[in-house]
């Protein structure tokens, strides 16, 4: 395990970017297989981790899993510094709207979405891929949830809350019966595309074509109404291991496929309120046995890795010497940790599957 690193997209990684994009089974919105897109995301992420961000913006925080033995890229997972600002971010809220006649002794309850537009939106965990072949080993975890170290080492560039939208059902012919029985008569695209452009930041379409009033749930076919809010089989585990982190079901839904939107406090996610930071008294050839735990630097040059700690009396932790050169830090420098399991939750609030989250 001491062969993987989590760190941010470098300029020279668009070859490694190219060649996990074309791997991905039906495309990603947010990882497009196209060289000039996949080019201009990673200079977005370039730009935003310059040290002179001090708040919450347009930001787009690109990390890649690298395998350093087959000097290989194998994962990827973003952050969005916050979601609407130039261009709006739309969605489905889901209300409840009661219908009474008093003379008849009538009443009934009927969930209602509602198109909602954000321009100052919360933060967003996006943009999660892992290789088929590496979904083992924890490595899903580590390139999921490190994202959490690094909000949690640099809270001012993130907004109070974090969302994340879910893949939404699709049946195994990859249709998605949200959207043939609702977006498709606006658009006259087929889904795919539709999400391809929308992920592309072009949402003037959206603003032109999307229906301008509530549509009424139960107006929908049964099959339609019972995948609204549901996730992609292959993103169950995915959805499960934000919700053990706090996660919960905001009552918001994706416009295409009405994949579920689920939120948290940004300080209440277990990664952060759960880890501790320690400085390094050194790096030793052997730690007694230990939980293994995901790891961190505490830097704009991001590294996060999968690794034991030995915490000493005086506060201090000796780490293995394989770590020195995966987290870049020496001895007197701080680092982060958090066990890999998650048995606690929010107190308020695996890996067979694609890991795949929507974005953008």
């Amino acid at each position: 395990m001491n062969s993987f690193v989590m760190r941010p997209i470098r300029e020279n990684d668009l070859e490694g970017l190219k060649n996990l994009a074309a791997s991905i089974r039906g495309g990603m919105t947010s990882l497009p297989n196209d060289e000039e897109l996949l080019e201009s995301k990673i200079f977005e992420s370039v730009r935003s981790f310059d040290p002179r961000i001090k708040k919450a913006g347009d930001q787009s925080y690109l990390f890649v899993l690298e395998d350093l033995k087959k000097k290989r890229l194998v994962g990827i997972s973003g952050i969005h510094g916050r979601v609407g600002g130039f261009e709006p971010w739309y969605s489905y809220q889901i209300q409840n709207e009661r219908f009474s006649h008093a003379p008849l002794n009538l009443e009934r309850e009927v969930q209602v979405l509602h198109l909602k537009k954000e321009y100052k939106g919360p933060s967003e965990v996006c943009s999660l891929f892992l290789d088929d072949e590496y979904r083992k080993f924890g490595l899903g975890k580590l390139l999921s949830l490190s994202r959490f170290l690094f909000m949690g080492a640099f809270p001012k560039r993130f907004d109070t809350h974090v969302i994340a939208e879910m893949r939404g059902f699709q049946n195994e012919q990859g249709i998605a019966p949200f959207w043939e029985s609702v977006g498709r008569h606006f658009f006259q695209k087929d889904f795919y595309t539709a999400d391809f452009i929308s992920g592309l930041g072009n949402k003037d379409f959206i603003q032109d074509l999307m229906p301008k009033y509530p549509i009424y749930i139960t107006l929908l076919p049964p099959e339609v109404q019972a995948v609204i809010g549901r996730v992609h089989p292959d993103t169950e585990p995915a959805l499960r291991l934000l919700k053990n982190e706090g996660f919960v079901e905001s009552g918001e839904v994706d416009i295409f496929d009405s994949g579920p939107l689920i939120k948290a406090v940004v300080q209440e996610i277990r990664t952060i309120r759960e880890s501790r930071t320690v400085k390094v008294r050194a790096f030793v050839q052997e730690i007694p046995d230990s939980p293994r735990m995901i790891l961190s630097n505490r830097s704009l040059h991001f590294r996060s890795c999968l690794g034991s700690v030995h915490l000493n009396e005086e506060g201090t932790a000796d780490l293995p010497e394989a770590l020195e050169p995966l987290l870049e830090v020496k001895p007197g420098d701080s680092i982060t940790y958090i066990s890999e399991s998650q048995k606690s939750k929010s107190p308020k609030n695996e890996e067979k599957s694609n890991l795949l989250v929507r974005s953008l």
